[in-house]
C-alpha cells in the first residue's frame, strides 16, 4: 500500500485491491447477543459464526484469496502420491527460501508437533523469544519447558520501540551456558510475537541471536507464520531496509535458520503448512511422522486445492502492496484508540490490535480472566468477536494454581483483505463506547475446565450479573434493535 496523498482528506490507509465476492453479515440485536455469549459459555471461540457480525477471533484460515489464488484451485493434481501440485509448491518455496526440502503438514500446529517429537526429551529447555500457546503445550506434553527471552520491552505495553518482538542476546547466550548446548534441543524464534501484541523481530537481531546459536552448534527454527507482516516492518522500520526488495529480505532472513517452519492458514492466505528442512539427513530423520501423522508426503494432510492456492499466495506475501495492508489498518486502528484514551498495545504490530485489559479493566483480577471477560464484553457490545491472550490462554501449574500471563490482550485481529476501513471505524467507536462504560464488565469463572489449550472449548460463566447491566446500558444508548 503506498503511501497515496489526497487533496483535501487527512491520509488513510487505501487498499490496492477491489472486492470481487462478498459475504452477507447479520447484526443480531444486543439482546440476542446476550443469549448467544451466555450459551456459548462466555467463550468467543464458542460462538456460531451466523451470530457474529465483525469476526475478529484470527487471521488463521480466514485471509481474503486473490483472484489469482482462486483461479489457480482449478489446476490441482490430485493424486495421493507424486501429486505435481507438491512439487509446484516445493519449488516455489525453494525459489523463495533456498531450501530444497519441504515436510507437509495440515497447519502450523502440525509442524510444532513434529519439532518436538522429532527433538525433545524430557527435562530439555527450548529457548525462544516468546512463546505460541500450541508451540508451548506440544513442548511441555513431551516432558520439556520453555525459556522466553523477549527483550524487558517487549513485555511494555506502551512503547515507541520498533522491534518488541527481539530476544534478549545476553540473556540466550547465559540461558545456553546455564543450561548447556546439550540440553536445548533447538532455538525457536517467532517472527511476529503472536502473545504478545504482533510485534516484529528485526533482522540484526535474528542475526545476533542465531550466530550466537551457531557458535554453540544449537539447531535454529523459525516459526514464519506471520512472516508477511515482519517482511513488512523490517523493510518500513530497520535502518539499511527500505530500499531491500522483499524478496530479498526473506531470503536474508531465511540463510540465518536451519528449520522455517509455517501455517499456510496465515502465511500464503490458504489453509495448510509446512517445514522446510535445509539439510538433507535432518530431513529424512522427521519424514516417517508425516506419513504417520498427516498424510502422505506430497500432500500431508492437505487438500490439493489449498496448495495450489497457497503457492500463489507465496508469492503474494513478497509483495509490498500486498503485505502492508494489514499492518496499515492495525496501525490506523491503534492510533485512533490511542488518541482517544483507550489502553491499547503500541506501536501497532502485526495480526491485529491489541486492547491491554488490565489498564482497560484493571478492577477486575488476573483471577477472573480480565482479556476473557472484555471479549465477552466487546461481543455484546458491537457483535465483534476477538480473541483473549492472556491468562485464559496459559495452562495451569502442575499443582492446580493458575499460571498468570505476563500480559492481558484482548486481540483484534485484521485478516488480509477482509476488511475495510468503515468496519475498522465501527470496532473503533464500540470500543471507545466500551471503554468509557468499562466499570460495568466484571470478571468470569471456569464451569467446564479442559486440562490442556483451555481458552479453545472451556465454558465460562459470569461471576455477576454484569453481563445483563452492560446490555441494557447499551440498548439505552443505541437502541433494542443494534
Amino acid at each position: 500500500m503506498p503511501q497515496i496523498k489526497f487533496y483535501k482528506h487527512d491520509p488513510i490507509p487505501l487498499e490496492m485491491h477491489k472486492v470481487k465476492i462478498v459475504q452477507q453479515l447479520t447484526l443480531l440485536p444486543v439482546c440476542e447477543r446476550l443469549e448467544r455469549i451466555r450459551a456459548a459459555g462466555f467463550n468467543t471461540f464458542q460462538l456460531h459464526n451466523a451470530d457474529v457480525f465483525l469476526d475478529m477471533l484470527t487471521d488463521s484460515g480466514v485471509n481474503a484469496m486473490s483472484d489469482q489464488m482462486q483461479s489457480a484451485m482449478l489446476r490441482p493434481d490430485d493424486a495421493y502420491a507424486g501429486s505435481e501440485t507438491f512439487f509446484r509448491m516445493n519449488a516455489k518455496l525453494t525459489e523463495l527460501f533456498g531450501m530444497k526440502h519441504l515436510l507437509p503438514a495440515h497447519q502450523g500446529r502440525a509442524c510444532e508437533n513434529i519439532l518436538a517429537m522429532r527433538f525433545v526429551k524430557p527435562g530439555n529447555c527450548v529457548i525462544m523469544n516468546y512463546h505460541f500457546t500450541t508451540a508451548k503445550a506440544h513442548i511441555t506434553r513431551l516432558g520439556g519447558r520453555v525459556e522466553e527471552l523477549v527483550k524487558a520491552e517487549g513485555l511494555a505495553p506502551r512503547s515507541d520501540l520498533p522491534f518488541k518482538g527481539d530476544i534478549d542476546l545476553e540473556a540466550l547466550e547465559a540461558c545456553i551456558r546455564k543450561e548447556t548446548p546439550a540440553n536445548v534441543p533447538f532455538f525457536r524464534l517467532e517472527a511476529g510475537t503472536n502473545l504478545i501484541g504482533g510485534q516484529p523481530v528485526s533482522f540484526a537481531n535474528m542475526k545476533a541471536a542465531t550466530d550466537i546459536c551457531r557458535k554453540y552448534g544449537i539447531l535454529t527454527v523459525m516459526d514464519a507464520s506471520l512472516l508477511q507482516d515482519n517482511l513488512y516492518f523490517i523493510k518500513t522500520r530497520e535502518p539499511g531496509m527500505a530500499d531491500k526488495p522483499v524478496r530479498e529480505i526473506a531470503r536474508m532472513i531465511a540463510d540465518l535458520f536451519d528449520i522455517i517452519y509455517f501455517s499456510g492458514r496465515k502465511f500464503g492466505f490458504a489453509r495448510g503448512g509446512g517445514l522446510l528442512v535445509r539439510d538433507e539427513a535432518l530431513y529424512h530423520s522427521m519424514e516417517d511422522l508425516v506419513p504417520m501423522f498427516e498424510g502422505f508426503l506430497t500432500y500431508g494432510g492437505m487438500s490439493v486445492r489449498e496448495m495450489e492456492a497457497m503457492t500463489v499466495g507465496f508469492d503474494e506475501s513478497m509483495e509490498m502492496d500486498v503485505i502492508s495492508q494489514a499492518p496499515q489498518f492495525i496501525g490506523y486502528c491503534v492510533d485512533r484508540l490511542d488518541a482517544a484514551g483507550v489502553p491499547v498495545i503500541t506501536p501497532g504490530g502485526g495480526l491485529g490490535a491489541h486492547l491491554n485489559a488490565m489498564e482497560f479493566v484493571p478492577h477486575i483480577p488476573q483471577q477472573e480472566y480480565p482479556a476473557g471477560a472484555l471479549a465477552a464484553a466487546l461481543y455484546l457490545c458491537g457483535g465483534i468477536r476477538g480473541m483473549e491472550r492472556g491468562t485464559l490462554s496459559e495452562e495451569r501449574e502442575p499443582d492446580g494454581s493458575e499460571r498468570f500471563a505476563s500480559m492481558e490482550l484482548l486481540r483484534l485481529a485484521f485478516p488480509r483483505r477482509v476488511f475495510t476501513l468503515s468496519q475498522t471505524e465501527y470496532v473503533i467507536d464500540r470500543v471507545r463506547w466500551l471503554y468509557d462504560h468499562r466499570e460495568l464488565v466484571g470478571g468470569l469463572r471456569f464451569v467446564h475446565e479442559p486440562k490442556t489449550l483451555r481458552f479453545f472449548t472451556g465454558v465460562l460463566e459470569a461471576a455477576s450479573d454484569w453481563p445483563e447491566k452492560l446490555a441494557e446500558a447499551y440498548a439505552e444508548e443505541f437502541g433494542k434493535d443494534q
